[in-house]
């Protein structure tokens, strides 16, 4: 696959990451409480009818330059313990407004940095959860983890609370590139944790890398690269950093050490790549290699792929996400809702009324269309117009004219060689997953172009 700087001048543009649709930037502070608590009513007619589960610890030993997340450093253990109390106090609430006979089938961990908390807080958590909703016999219980906080007793514990699935955030193995970005190396050699935490059950075990970090060179990030296949994960994620200092103040120590320019970046991911598809990796969505036999290769192949907040998952187990704790995302059926960033303004909320929404978004019947579009084209590069004109009840020509679709603002990526156009299926070819996005943006009627207000797409 050729890329060249030609390719990266005409495709590397500010666009959305589409994690959602509309973006996050469309949320606002007039969708309020009573908003939410009537969307979540609401969702138990929506479908899917699955339930995912997002638990979000904002916790972090210490702050890494490259973090896009909501974080808060190193708390006192009265801070976390009344932040535990928060969470069940939400999930409480919550969980008396949806109807007892849906189950849930993924519960995800996410931060900052859920294991760098007490194992007894997350059992905790964990027991109050189980107490309140049906978990299905096969649900997915995934937890995000620095390897630097992790240890065997721990991964003894998660294992005994149900979890099955894991992500370890390697990010680099080379301990100068993990030292300019101020993140602890892995404390056990990583191939040993894996190995363990196939002992004890865990399957789908992810690794996490970045790419276009300050002293990343080809030959660097081929050695790390090299070294996740040796230990041969599950799958592998190779996420392209996301250089946005107005948004996260911190990122702009980066540009004082040196980031790699965008045609450095995109030779560290196609090389990546190669050497991923050599070892017998399947390329899925985007950034996201898998082992042939993995669940999202299956997905993938049956194109039963999909895509939230947490990361790609099945169609089987997606469900609507009820998500806990401060700067959380539920994504419902016709609404996202988000609860406050600060924490302490977090827990004072929940503490008084049950809930913490600061912003969120009602999405209209078309927008709900329009995700579905996104959604297909993002997660499975293929859409079918008129699959998704009967998911609908629409006509064809209804779907076109809300899409502004037209054949000719497609041209340049077909002629490019990125996506096939066949009357009314849009089909993305192995290079064109690199421009998803880009083409994704060509079935977004409120798109509007901003340059600085979005990552680069490429």
């Amino acid at each position: 696959m050729e890329i060249n700087a030609e390719f990266l001048h005409k495709y590397n543009v500010s666009g959305p990451r589409y994690t959602s649709y509309p973006p996050a930037n469309f949320f606002n502070q007039g969708f309020t409480t009573s908003d939410y608590l009537s969307e979540l009513k609401a969702s138990n007619q929506q479908q899917p009818a699955n339930i995912s589960l997002y638990i979000h610890i904002p916790f972090c030993p210490q702050r890494c330059h490259f973090c896009g997340c909501s974080t808060v450093i190193a708390q006192r253990k009265k801070v976390v313990e009344r932040y535990v109390a928060a969470l069940k106090t939400e999930i409480e609430l919550v969980a008396t407004l949806l109807d007892d006979s849906r189950s849930v089938t993924q519960i995800h961990w996410g931060g900052g940095t859920p294991n760098s908390i007490s194992m007894n807080y997350i059992r905790e958590i964990m027991d109050w959860i189980r107490s309140h909703f049906t978990i299905a016999d096969h649900a997915e219980i995934a937890m995000e983890c620095s390897p630097a906080y992790l240890d065997y007793p721990h991964i003894d514990q998660l294992a005994e609370m149900g979890f099955n699935r894991i992500s370890l955030g390697i990010q680099d193995f080379r301990e100068d590139v993990l030292k300019v970005v101020n993140r602890e190396a892995p404390r056990h050699p990583v191939k040993e944790v894996v190995d363990y935490l196939r002992s004890k059950g865990f399957r789908g075990i992810n690794l996490d890398f970045i790419y276009g970090l300050p002293l990343q060179t080809a030959e660097s990030f081929r050695e790390t690269i090299q070294q996740a296949i040796a230990i041969r994960p599950d799958r592998i994620v190779t996420f392209s950093y996301a250089h946005v200092p107005w948004v996260k103040e911190a990122q702009k120590q980066l540009e004082v050490i040196g980031l790699p320019d965008a045609n450095e970046k995109m030779n560290l991911f196609l090389q990546a790549t190669s050497q991923l598809r050599e070892a017998g990796y399947c390329s899925i969505g985007i950034d996201h290699f898998t082992l042939p036999e993995d669940d999202l290769t299956k997905a993938y192949q049956n194109k039963q792929l999909h895509r939230n907040f947490q990361g790609y998952c099945t169609l089987e187990t997606t469900g609507q996400v009820y998500a806990f704790g401060s700067s959380s995302i539920s994504q419902l059926g016709g609404a996202y809702a988000q609860n406050h960033k600060e924490i302490l303004k977090y827990m004072e909320d929940i503490e008084t009324t049950g809930t913490a929404i600061d912003r969120g978004y009602k999405l209209s019947k078309e927008e709900q269309v329009v995700r579905a579009v996104i959604n297909r084209i993002m997660c499975n590069g293929l859409l079918h117009l008129d699959e998704v004109a009967e998911e609908f009840g629409l006509t064809i020509a209804y779907l076109k004219d809300l899409l502004s679709f037209d054949a000719s603002k497609f041209e340049e990526f077909t002629r490019d060689g990125l996506m096939h156009l066949d009357g009314h299926q849009i089909r993305l070819t192995e290079k064109g997953f690199l421009c998803a996005r880009n083409i994704a943006m060509l079935l977004d009627p409120a798109l509007k172009s901003g340059e600085g207000l979005y990552s680069k797409t490429v």
